[in-house]
């Protein structure tokens, strides 16, 4: 990697021969893109670029310091990018003078040796600092579509595309319509309804069941645990497709039955079959989330509090549940999600009376393409975002109460 490990010492990697040449090609790869899409050829764009990140990298290393150095460079290089490509030209030229600052410092102060032995070959640190580079990529390419989802939301346009005024930056190219026509449309608001009152109900049922389920296969006396715990998330692993086939015949005689025997009407024996097809789908991740949690509780807890003469009932939720209820919370957000954003279980088991947003979304870009679809899209992702952010904090907070984790 351009070093000499010599009695566990790094020396400062050579600037002409490796810091330059690595900067510069990533100067040359920013160049390509600003040249097709600026229309100066990919030719012309790599060598500017290769110029340009060579320049930038040598000025750095060696006349500045670090943290003016890096804002430097996103100034100078946003500044090249504003008078090439205007307001588009300028973000990615800040996006560029971030990268190219953070890689010559990285490279020439020895940065990519940080996490790894003095002793290290440059084959082992190549491998390392590749495969950090690889799991990147791939994140990126898991991203990209939901990337490109959210400000092609805000197009002013009924197009699913970017228009020029959008790519270049002009405020005339954005709008609010798409979620305006979200919030006002009831083609939109009447499916939402369906999900907020199916998923919370489904969720309900799927913690009742699985939290249960989970603490009675926790039990080491409970015979065949180990195959009543894979029946019982064995949703996960069949294919979608045949679930809601199996349903489909199921619930709907289920659904005769309750409307022959109770005189319930067909809609509401609808919202019924739907919240159970979905309970059934979430409550595999409970038994996971609360099993998981099950793994570090001090079953002497229960002892003692039985001990002391509490209840079985009264163990549970004053003993158990608090020191389980992380995990309880976090297999709840995983079986709203799956209730909430599923689509195909709904599409066999419920009629037009419980169509709900994904279904909605299914069918808008079947028949009609609409690209309030795309406002709805941003809206899920974000509102996913927050439930995985709040999966995140009830796991660490799980953790610390088990004595996993330092407070």
């Amino acid at each position: 990697m351009g070093t000499a490990v010599y009695n566990g010492e790094v020396p400062t990697p050579s600037l002409t021969g490796f810091t330059l040449p690595i900067t510069a090609a990533m100067g040359a790869f920013f160049g390509l893109i600003a040249g097709q899409s600026t229309g100066l050829g990919g030719l012309l764009g790599i060598a500017a670029g290769a110029v340009v990140g060579a320049i930038v990298a040598y000025i750095l290393v060696t006349m500045v310091s670090y943290k003016t150095g890096r804002w430097g460079a996103i100034v100078a290089i946003g500044l090249i990018g504003f008078f090439v490509g205007g307001n588009l030209g300028l973000v990615v030229g800040l996006i560029a003078g971030a990268l190219l600052g953070w890689c010559a410092y990285w490279l020439h102060l020895g940065k990519y040796r940080r996490s790894l032995p003095p002793y290290a070959t440059s084959g082992q640190v190549l491998w390392h600092n590749s495969f950090k580079f690889i799991c990147g990529a791939i994140f990126f390419f898991l991203i990209a579509p939901i990337i490109t989802i959210i400000p092609l939301s805000f197009n002013a346009e009924n197009f699913f595309t970017f228009t020029p005024e959008m790519l270049a930056l002009d405020p005339a190219g954005y709008s609010l319509q798409h979620y305006r026509d979200f919030f006002t449309n009831d083609d939109w608001l009447r499916p939402m309804k369906n999900s907020l009152i199916i998923a919370p109900f489904a969720t309900i049922i799927s913690v009742s069941l699985g939290t249960l389920a989970a603490i009675g296969l926790s039990q080491s006396h409970v015979p065949f645990r180990r195959a009543i715990m894979a029946i019982l998330i064995s949703p996960m692993i069949v294919p979608l497709i045949i679930s809601a086939t199996g349903m489909f015949f199921f619930y709907s005689q289920m659904g005769l039955w309750m409307e022959n025997t109770f005189g319930i009407s067909k809609s509401l024996s609808g919202y019924i079959k739907v919240i159970l097809a979905h309970a059934a789908l979430g409550i595999p991740f409970v038994i996971i989330t609360v099993t998981a949690t099950l793994v570090g509780f001090d079953n002497s807890l229960t002892r003692a509090a039985a001990n002391m003469g509490a209840t079985p009932t009264t163990t549970f939720f004053k003993v158990q549940m608090p020191l389980i209820l992380p995990g309880v919370i976090s297999g709840a957000l995983f079986a709203f999600i799956t209730s909430f954003d599923e689509v195909v279980v709904v599409l066999f088991v419920g009629a037009a009376a419980q169509k709900t947003l994904p279904w909605q979304m299914f069918t808008g870009l079947r028949e009609q393409i609409s690209p309030t679809i795309l406002a709805v899209a941003t809206i899920l992702v974000i509102f996913s975002i927050l439930l995985l952010a709040t999966v995140e904090i009830l796991r660490r907070r799980s953790e610390r109460l088990r004595g996993m984790s330092p407070a």
